[in-house]
C-alpha cells in the first residue's frame, strides 16, 4: 500500500471521527482517572491521614467532586488542543491509538 493510499485512508478515519473529538477527549481523560485514580487517592490519603475524621472526609469529598471534575473539565480541552498539533490526517488515528494505549495501561494495572 502506497503512502498516498495510507494518507487517504487516515484522512477518511479523521473525517469520520472529527465531530466526536470533544467526547473522545473527555473519554480519554475520564479513563485515565479511572486507571490511576486509586494512586491519586492513596497519595492524598497519605497526606491527610493525621487530620481529624471530619476534615479527612471533607477533603476526600472535595477531591472527588471538585478536584476530579475540574481536572476532567480542564484536561479534556487540553488533550484536544494537543491532538490538533498533529497533521490533519493523523488525528483520528492518534485517538484510536490513545484508546488502545488506555487498554494496555488498564491491562497492566489489572483492570481488565
Amino acid at each position: 500500500m502506497s503512502l498516498q493510499y495510507m494518507t487517504q485512508f487516515f484522512s477518511q478515519i479523521n473525517q469520520f471521527l472529527s465531530p466526536y473529538y470533544d467526547q473522545m477527549s473527555l473519554m480519554l481523560v475520564a479513563t485515565l482517572l479511572v486507571i490511576y485514580g486509586d494512586l491519586i487517592n492513596k497519595y492524598i490519603k497519605q497526606l491527610i491521614k493525621s487530620y481529624h475524621f471530619l476534615l479527612r472526609s471533607l477533603l476526600f469529598v472535595l477531591l472527588c467532586a471538585f478536584g476530579y471534575g475540574a481536572l476532567t473539565l480542564w484536561a479534556a480541552p487540553l488533550l484536544k488542543h494537543l491532538i490538533f498539533y498533529l497533521p490533519y490526517h493523523y488525528r483520528g488515528v492518534a485517538f484510536i491509538g490513545a484508546f488502545l494505549l488506555m487498554g494496555l495501561l488498564a491491562e497492566r494495572r489489572r483492570y481488565i
